[in-house]
């Protein structure tokens, strides 16, 4: 049976990990197509990849909102145990897609 993974800082991975999840450590330095990379391998590999709000934040909207419109695998934006990195605004990004105006 394939494991979840999570991608993210490494205070936050080390609670993952003990969770039984597969973990990737990023750091400032891995940013752009280095990240998304990262997190298309870890879909390939994996059902669910979560990812940590800091990293998410390193991504171009673009790529984040074309990553979390997929289907397979489920991608989910989770908050660092720190909170450095506010969670994106999924009620702005689910309006934004379907084209609803406020």
């Amino acid at each position: 049976m394939p494991i979840p993974e999570y991608i993210g800082d490494e205070v936050s991975a080390a609670g993952y990990r003990l969770a039984g999840l597969n973990v990737t450590i990023t750091d400032a330095a891995i940013t752009g197509d280095s990240l998304l990379t990262l997190i298309r391998q870890a879909g390939a590999r994996a059902p669910l990849v979560l990812i940590g709000s800091d990293t998410a934040n390193r991504l171009r909207p673009a790529e984040l909102d074309a990553l979390l419109a997929g289907i397979e695998p489920a991608l989910v934006i989770v908050p660092d145990v720190r909170c450095r990195a506010p969670v994106p605004d999924l009620t702005a990004r689910l309006q934004a897609q379907l084209g609803i105006l406020e």
